[in-house]
């Protein structure tokens, strides 16, 4: 899907790829360390950009410290506090590693003082992943992708699930389920199913019901034009909460916390975490009240569509100083 998400972007392809694949988390990081480091021999960055909170990012931060390259973390100081993340332990580590943490909400700016990490390596940028919402959203034929997936001039909602804790354990994962096959009898549903889900749902032989049209790995234009007019969104991914209150799509995260606690100010995104009640009860209430949707459009500051702008500007005067 890296692909997909480079057109789409009309990205630059990589000048170099580590050809890392699918393993434990110990494996691609230490997989990704032992194939980096040679690189910098040869490139020797003046500095290491790193986003998000992926194996990658730890490993590529990790690697960089070491050689003495510093480091630069977008989307640095979210925060779940909850260590059995794997996101969360590479979130922090990261942080530790960087000297440039850009920030993309004032609670994350809060984490990072409150880590005791000084005020002349934070910098609050906002949201680079609104960059890409705006700027691929106005390019995309929504109407199209609606005729293609079969909701054409009906409502719908989205479904997305791949977090370890939701999928790989067979009592939560009934419990989702379930809710969703409540849930999907009064409103249909678009399951975007990540290939990790789909392996766990044929295990476990959970049937999803006749409500829910199971999709492959949707494209990045196609999910983000899917959920600009989807009538709600349960999901368990951190950048989707994101994505759905700037569009004015309500979400219910399935998760018990959520590192990203600015969604949660404008009332677009809920918190209903795992039990099958809670989430078909919340859902219902959102269902009923979607004559109200297209007032809940919620942007925290600076998710202005130029957080890469600030960015570079930040780095250009920052790595110029070394």
């Amino acid at each position: 899907m890296s692909e997909d998400v480079i057109e789409a972007l009309e990205l630059p392809r990589a000048d170099i790829r580590l050809e890392v694949g699918p393993g434990s988390q110990a494996q691609q990081i230490s997989t990704i360390m032992a194939r980096l480091e040679p690189v910098f021999d040869e490139v020797k960055p003046d500095c290491m950009l790193v986003v998000g909170d992926v194996s990658s990012t730890l490993a590529a931060a990790l690697v960089s410290d070491t050689v003495g390259v510093p480091v630069a973390h977008v989307e640095a100081g979210l925060r779940s506090f909850n260590w059995s993340m794997p996101e969360e332990r590479n979130r922090v580590l990261t942080d530790r590693l960087s000297r440039w943490l850009f920030a993309p909400s004032d609670d994350a700016v809060v984490n990072l003082e409150r880590e005791a990490i000084g005020p002349e390596r934070i910098h609050l940028v906002g949201n680079v992943m609104i960059d890409s919402l705006d700027w691929v959203l106005p390019r995309v034929n929504v109407a199209e992708v609606r005729r293609r997936h079969g909701v054409a001039g009906r409502e719908y909602g989205v479904v997305t699930l791949h977090r370890p804790s939701n999928v790989d354990d067979p009592d939560v994962l009934a419990e989702l389920v379930g809710a969703l096959r409540e849930v999907s009898a009064e409103l249909p549903m678009l399951f975007a199913v990540h290939p990790r889900t789909r392996q766990r749902l044929e295990v476990s032989g959970l049937e999803v019901g006749p409500g829910i049209t199971l999709l492959p790995p949707v494209s990045y234009p196609d999910f983000i034009a899917l959920l600009s007019a989807a009538t709600i969104v349960l999901t368990d991914s951190g950048g989707i909460q994101e994505e759905a209150v700037v569009l004015g799509t309500p979400c219910l995260t399935l998760r018990e916390e959520t590192e990203r606690p600015s969604t949660l100010e404008g009332g677009g995104n809920e918190v209903v975490g795992t039990d099958r009640r809670t989430i078909v009860e919340a859902a219902t209430a959102r269902l009923a009240a979607r004559a109200t949707r297209s007032s809940s459009a919620f942007r925290p500051p600076l998710w202005d569509g130029h957080t890469a702008e600030r960015v570079v500007g930040v780095l250009a005067e920052g790595v110029t100083a070394r």
